[in-house]
């Protein structure tokens, strides 16, 4: 089951003068693909990507279980200018939570917040590099971000990432929370920093 997972590496697929995104989520210990979330504009937000940036236009990450199978998770940036807004909803489509942008962050800086405005994460980090941490309001760890080296060539050449979810052993490791989690970690590239 992806979402009662603790440990999510993340590898975007290679691709030259592609205008959405596709990633395989792997076991970190065996390698073994156990999910895969895509990048699904509406058909207007995906060719207005060859004009605008694409953090200004909306979009949808969908996260899935197997090629066969509906979506497990969504991750929806509504389009937006300043501040992104993004909802994460599961499978029923019901909303577990969003990912709201600091006002005032000199490192643009996101909390997690579920259904009932509650503040579950702060997202640390530094955003210029690949290292960021989800903290709790009393600033113990939940989990963490980082990205891994994908070798010069795939480095220096291409924009495709490949990163390590990992949720820390004394978070609460329920589906709900895990889901909130590895939708944040996987807005962060998707979302938050992909160019």
């Amino acid at each position: 089951m992806l979402l009662g997972r603790t440990r999510y590496f993340v590898k975007e697929h290679v691709g030259v003068l592609k205008l959405t995104d596709t990633y395989d989520i792997l076991d970190p210990e065996t390698r073994q693909q156990v999910g895969s979330a895509r990048d699904q504009p509406s058909g207007w937000a995906k060719f207005a990507r060859l004009l605008l940036k694409k953090q200004f236009l909306p979009t949808t990450i969908n996260v899935y279980e197997s090629e066969s199978s509906p979506p497990v998770l969504s991750i929806r940036k509504r389009p937006g200018f300043f501040r992104a807004s993004v909802v994460v909803a599961d499978a029923t489509h019901a909303v577990l939570g969003r990912l709201q942008q600091k006002l005032l962050s000199l490192g643009g800086g996101r909390l997690v917040i579920d259904t009932t405005g509650k503040q579950v994460a702060n997202i640390t980090g530094d955003w210029k590099g690949w290292n960021f941490r989800f903290l709790d309001d009393a600033g113990v760890e939940l989990g963490v971000v980082t990205k891994t080296w994908a070798g010069a060539g795939k480095e220096l050449f291409t924009t495709a990432d490949n990163y390590m979810i990992a949720l820390s052993p004394g978070s609460d490791g329920t589906p709900h929370r895990a889901a909130l989690l590895l939708a944040a970690g996987l807005a962060i590239d998707t979302v938050f920093k992909e160019r």
